[in-house]
């Protein structure tokens, strides 16, 4: 539409012009009536009119789009700046997260010197009093606790710090915390829960370790609550490698020695599906 206007009004310009030619001829030559230059003049208005109507049609548009350019420019700008302040952000956040990792780390390093530092005292301390012809009294170690040396933590708190590490699913540090109990705590009564815990730690990732620690519950602690339990899992780690002649051996054990232990009830429904 924009077009076809444009061409009439060129069309329309054209025709005054020549009108204008024409009669500038006839005013030369003599032949020019008032009648004519007053329809001449009146064309000529017309076309100002026109033209003036036409400009500012077209400053309007040519304003209409600086002004979205404009703001098209002000949207990337904004965008750009909203970029910037997230990138700088998410830098900031790395940062600190990285910094406190470090420290994490940090701390650990000096926990773990820290007890290295305190079992060499404990071990410097047993050299001498051995030298020294000493001899350590003799303690029931069945009935009483070892005592924790200062600094160091107690048995109570590194066995539920490695409990509470397995509840939360961190299996390997788990393991870490039992291992170093069972080295600072070897007499202590929750020994064989640790063992347990342990080979529970290994799960089906690593079925042959796991077994490692569950005979080791039943080699040394056979009246401990967790020895038919061990001997169920025995059978179940078995029976996943398609053992079934050992995994009816260890659930036959399991009846036998342990006939009203929970363990014993499962190990009666495993059979069912293992007898020949």
């Amino acid at each position: 539409m924009k077009r076809v206007g444009s061409v009439g009004s060129v069309l329309s310009v054209r025709s005054v012009i020549l009108t204008s030619l024409t009669a500038l001829t006839a005013l030369t030559v003599g032949c020019v009536s008032p009648s004519q230059i007053t329809k001449l003049e009146s064309e000529v208005r017309t076309l100002r009119v026109e033209s003036a109507r036409n400009d500012s049609a077209r400053a309007a548009a040519l304003a209409a789009v600086i002004t979205l350019q404009q703001r098209i420019l002000d949207s990337l700008a904004a965008g750009r700046e909203a970029l910037r302040t997230l990138d700088v952000r998410l830098q900031g956040d790395l940062t600190e997260l990285q910094r406190q990792m470090f420290q994490v780390q940090e701390l650990t390093g000096q926990s773990q010197q820290r007890l290295s530092q305190l079992k060499a005292q404990i071990d410097a301390r047993s050299e001498q009093l051995e030298a020294s012809g000493v001899s350590r009294p003799a303690t029931d170690t069945a009935s009483r606790a070892p005592v924790a040396p200062p600094g160091m933590p107690t048995a109570d708190q590194m066995y539920q710090s490695a409990r509470a590490q397995q509840t939360r699913g961190a299996q390997t540090t788990a393991r870490i915390g039992f291992q170093d109990f069972l080295k600072n705590y070897p007499t202590h009564v929750l020994v064989a829960d640790a063992l347990f815990y342990i080979g529970e730690s290994f799960g089906d990732a690593a079925p042959d370790s796991a077994a490692v620690y569950y005979k080791q519950v039943l080699a040394r602690f056979k009246a401990s609550a967790r020895a038919s339990t061990a001997l169920y899992r025995l059978g179940r780690v078995e029976e996943a490698r398609g053992n079934r002649t050992a995994a009816r051996a260890y659930y036959d054990q399991l009846i036998r020695d342990y006939p009203a232990s929970d363990d014993a009830d499962l190990a009666r429904e495993r059979l069912k599906n293992l007898r020949p």
